[in-house]
């Protein structure tokens, strides 16, 4: 997966998420959820990620760990686009 698609899903996080730490630093497999991701906030981030790759998540997909981190959104979208 190229790096300008964790570089996009990462500034939907950072408009999204209300993460405690800078998304930056964030490995990509780091556990949103653990870094302060809230359900609620999840919403808006999937809201983000729809908008911003132009998909919509279908109801078997939305799930936690479908969120649960940057690699895990990553191959949901990867999925989505082919």
């Amino acid at each position: 997966m190229s790096t300008e698609i964790y570089v996009q899903i990462k500034a939907v996080l950072a408009a999204h998420a209300e993460l405690n730490q800078d998304v930056a630093v964030l490995n990509i497999d780091e556990d949103l959820f653990a870094a302060g991701m809230s359900s609620r906030a999840t919403v808006g981030v999937m809201l983000g990620l729809e908008s911003a790759f132009e998909i919509e998540f279908p109801d078997a997909m939305l799930r936690r760990d479908v969120f649960e981190s940057i690699r895990s959104i990553g191959n949901a979208l990867q999925t989505l686009q082919n």
